[in-house]
C-alpha cells in the first residue's frame, strides 16, 4: 500500500529544513531542495517502520496545501 504525506520546507539560513505534519517529530536538513526531499523521504520511511515495530498506529496522511495570491 502506497501513503502519500505531505512535507513542508522552508529556507533557513544554512539551507533547507523540512517536517511533515502527520508525522510528528519527522524532520530533516539539508543543503539544497533536493537534499532535504530525499532525507525526508528516508526519514519517513524510518518513522514509519519504527511505528511498526513498536506495534503503534501509522497515521493516515490527512494533511494538504494550497497557494493564495494576494496584492502586495
Amino acid at each position: 500500500m502506497t501513503k502519500r504525506y505531505l512535507i513542508v520546507m522552508e529556507e533557513t539560513s544554512t539551507g533547507y529544513s523540512a517536517y511533515s505534519p502527520d508525522l510528528p517529530g519527522c524532520v530533516a536538513t539539508g543543503s539544497t531542495e533536493s537534499e532535504v526531499e530525499q532525507r525526508m523521504r528516508e526519514g519517513i520511511e524510518v518513522h514509519v517502520a519504527g511505528l511498526r515495530d513498536r506495534g503503534e498506529p501509522v497515521p493516515e496522511p490527512q494533511s494538504s496545501s494550497s497557494y493564495v495570491e494576494i496584492s502586495a
